[in-house]
């Protein structure tokens, strides 16, 4: 399932807390099968000073989410969308919306 979302892609939530939300994906953890999205599912961590963190203190930070949860945003028609592979003259294999029928991947 992980592999049909990839890093860099947009995304809308379509169950839980954070339902309807967009947000880019910042990685991708295959073997859970959860995702991490910029803006969704904000956690509140007390964060201890370190060397590298010269001030403590109460931070925000997303926390992965099931794969499941989230929709891929088509390019092309702005909705989201299941995705589907197809193989392409060329031998390429691409992902494509199942909505419009436009490819994904470039």
């Amino acid at each position: 399932m992980a592999r049909k979302i990839k890093k860099g892609d947009t995304v809308q939530v379509i169950s839980g807390k954070d339902k309807g939300k967009t947000g880019e994906v910042i990685t991708v953890i295959p073997k859970e099968d959860k995702v991490i999205v910029r803006g969704v599912n904000v956690v509140k961590r007390h964060q201890r000073p370190t060397s590298h963190m010269r001030q403590g203190g109460i931070i925000e930070k997303e926390s992965p989410i099931y794969v499941y949860k989230v929709a891929l945003v088509c390019p092309s028609c702005g909705k989201p969308t299941r995705v589907g592979f197809k193989v392409l003259e060329d031998g390429s294999k691409v992902r494509y919306c199942k909505k419009c029928g436009e490819v994904i991947d470039k």
